[in-house]
């Protein structure tokens, strides 16, 4: 209700996916998750790409690419 009209807006459905991936495994996840989402239509979404400074699995204490 805004100024006495209702009105109703229509969100796209969205999901969100994050994934660590070691250098070498970084081209062919980009690919693998474009081509699972990819429709053509509005919504289809993005793909940002950022450094990981340190990684640490803490169960066993593995750090870097071993922690992936």
């Amino acid at each position: 209700l805004y100024r006495g009209a209702e009105y109703v807006v229509d969100f796209l459905p969205k999901i969100r996916i994050e994934a660590a991936v070691a250098d070498g495994d970084l081209e062919r996840v980009i690919e693998a998750i474009e081509q699972g989402a990819r429709t053509g239509k509005i919504g289809d979404g993005k793909i940002f790409v950022t450094a990981l400074e340190h990684v640490l699995r803490i169960r066993t204490g593995e750090t870097g690419t071993e922690a992936l």
